[in-house]
């Protein structure tokens, strides 16, 4: 994993995570291909003129190193493992992003969790619990495993109160190198 690789990945989840934040919350699981920016200009030009990028601001900067494209038509009627088990990126694809909003409990709570509960009881649980947070996670990965996650708090909705980090989701950025699994 390379530091540009890195750094270029943060920027696109960053970036996606604030997109989807500008709608709001409530949203359904979003799915973004990440596509080399300049492999996308000689490629696709017309798809690259209709996202709005353009080779002028050449290598310094301005062009950012990922294009995400959102990817519609997600099969959300069943479980995120089983959707992403069915997911091929076709080779043009360097890596992908998911943006999802769930509810977590502080590791406080997480003691009071009954043992015998699984999950759309255990759901319902953390729901009602007093102490949950509704959380954004916008999690990226590339093919050679580099992975960044953006975590927002409902409680703390500003672009400045995101948490940022490669380990901050650690099983779903697995599921989602899993999805460029050959």
């Amino acid at each position: 994993m390379s530091s540009v690789a890195n750094v270029a990945l943060m920027q696109s989840v960053v970036e996606i995570e604030q997109h989807v934040a500008a709608d709001g919350w409530n949203q359904r699981p979003r799915m973004f291909a990440l596509v080399p920016t300049a492999e996308l200009l000689v490629t696709q030009p017309r798809m690259a003129a209709a996202l709005g990028l353009t080779d002028e601001a050449g290598p310094s900067g301005g062009i950012p190193t990922f294009t995400s494209i959102e990817q519609d038509g997600l099969a959300l009627d069943q479980p995120l493992d089983e959707m992403l088990g069915k997911m091929v990126w076709p080779a043009a694809v360097e890596g992908c992003a998911l943006v999802i909003e769930t509810q977590m409990l502080p590791p406080s709570a997480e003691a009071q969790i009954p043992r015998e509960l699984e999950g759309a009881a255990l759901e319902r649980w953390v729901a009602k619990h007093p102490e949950r947070q509704d959380v954004r996670m916008a999690v990226g990965v590339l093919r050679d495993g580099t992975r960044q996650a953006a975590i927002r708090l409902r409680s703390k909705d500003s672009d400045m109160e995101v948490l940022s980090g490669p380990d901050l989701v650690p099983n779903l950025a697995t599921a989602l190198l899993e999805t460029f699994e050959e």
